[in-house]
């Protein structure tokens, strides 16, 4: 084997990727058949001779989908993301409204009638879940201090649960107290959900949401879905006020 006829074979894996199909199937230009027709009686003895045969080169990679097709939006940050949004979500809602949260009384704040578009689905026949964070809970405290926020975080949870306490005792709607550490915030409407992520550090306002839409079982919205009915069944309800 000349030195010349490697160096023809090195450049061929050399070579950058061609485009269009072949940039898909780059790696099928480079075989035995090809190592054969640069004037190698023995393709497969020259690319273990050479070394030349990079597995990266060779392999294809399987192919790799961008996102998930439950994925209707995804925003920078909460504040990113308009009130009526939220609102519009649950108001269409038909048979279930999950809301997991410390306190996001951005909502009542930005949106007074909150309450009355609750009752009015729970009326409809649409089972109304509400759970936010309890106060005097250390991962609440802990959260504060995270978050640079100090003791307002457990006087946003006072005030959010002041919000949702009239609501306690109206049929098709129960309201809890959690104590869980909160990953994510939660709001569900049937098969939809906001996703606000939580962030070490980071107010929740300024962290990324995910707007999901159920497109089949196990995807990202059973995900979320499991996980506020796991803090379900740990929280404590809410009497009457």
């Amino acid at each position: 084997m000349s030195l010349h006829g490697a160096r023809r074979v090195v450049r061929v894996f050399d070579r950058p990727p061609a485009r269009g199909r072949d940039q898909q199937r780059g790696s099928q230009r480079v075989d035995v058949g090809r190592l054969c027709r640069f004037g190698h009686a023995d393709g497969e003895d020259a690319a273990r001779d050479l070394r030349c045969l990079v597995v990266d080169e060779v392999r294809q990679a399987r192919p790799a989908r961008a996102v998930s097709p439950e994925l209707v939006a995804l925003y920078d940050q909460r504040a990113d993301v308009p009130v009526s949004t939220f609102v519009d979500m649950l108001t269409q809602a038909r048979e279930h409204i999950d809301v997991l949260v410390y306190a996001a009384v951005f909502l009542h704040e930005a949106y007074p009638r909150l309450n009355d578009v609750l009752r009015e689905r729970a009326a409809e026949g649409c089972a109304v879940r509400i759970a936010v964070g309890d106060p005097e809970s250390t991962n609440v405290q802990e959260r504060g201090k995270e978050e640079r926020f100090g003791h307002g975080i457990e006087s946003r949870c006072r005030l959010a649960l002041m919000h949702y306490r009239p609501l306690a005792g109206v049929p098709g709607i129960e309201v809890r107290t959690h104590a869980t550490t909160l990953y994510n915030s939660i709001y569900r409407a049937d098969d939809q959900a906001m996703v606000n992520a939580h962030v070490w550090g980071v107010n929740a306002f300024a962290a990324p949401v995910w707007h999901l839409r159920r497109s089949g079982e196990g995807g990202m919205f059973d995900t979320y879905a499991g996980s506020f009915d796991a803090v379900w069944e740990t929280a404590t309800p809410v009497s009457e006020g």
